[in-house]
């Protein structure tokens, strides 16, 4: 499979989180897929990259045109795609992948992840979306999306959409095993709901 991987490019974060970056990229590329990401070489982007070539998997940058500078790119993707926007950047990360998994980041990953979730509901894909915990980074959101369940902003089955781990491994495990459920019947349960609520 083709993996998205949503992740920070910050390069002032704890070991703790290039760790399991770097772990979640080997594991990848070990179980025989190719990593889709955003082309970077620092913070988790590059961890994670470092992660597959080290276990000699494939890997897919997908970057604007204007982050074509010294430094700024991983040098070691099996493929570079250039945009000439984030948001067509975004855009062909998400065509291109046949899942998706997020790492820790800021709201660049936040707007990814965001995004991917809310096409998901709307039923324009039916791919796994998995979130790594590390160190407890989502925990506000995940009680963030639970209020919204819980104070009717968000369906009870959004929850559904997307599954949070603490363990690669077990990450790994879900994605795999994710049996997309069928667009025609995503957007039945979506036309239900507005009928229901008179949207």
């Amino acid at each position: 499979m083709k993996l998205c991987v949503f992740a920070a490019s910050s390069r002032e974060l704890a070991q703790a989180y290039y760790d399991a970056a770097f772990e979640l990229g080997a594991e990848l590329a070990r179980r025989g897929h190719t990593m889709v990401f955003g082309g970077g070489t620092s913070g988790l982007m590059g961890a994670a990259a470092r992660g597959v070539s080290s276990e000699g998997g494939g890997l897919i940058g997908v970057a604007p045109r204007f982050f074509d500078e010294p430094g700024i790119l991983y040098e070691h993707c099996s493929e570079l795609l250039f945009t000439e926007t984030m948001s067509e950047r975004k855009k062909l990360m998400e065509d291109l992948s046949d899942g998706f998994i997020t790492l820790p980041g800021g709201i660049g990953t936040f707007e990814e992840f965001f995004e991917a979730l809310t096409l998901k509901q709307l039923g324009r894909h039916a791919k796994a979306m998995a979130v790594l915990n590390v160190c407890g980074y989502y925990d506000s959101m995940e009680a963030m999306l639970q209020r919204a369940v819980d104070e009717r902003f968000f369906p009870p089955d959004g929850h559904e959409l997307y599954a949070i781990f603490d363990s690669v491994p077990r990450l790994m495990d879900y994605v795999e095993a994710y049996e997309a459920v069928p667009m025609d019947i995503w957007k039945e349960k979506i036309f239900e709901k507005y009928d229901r609520e008179g949207g």
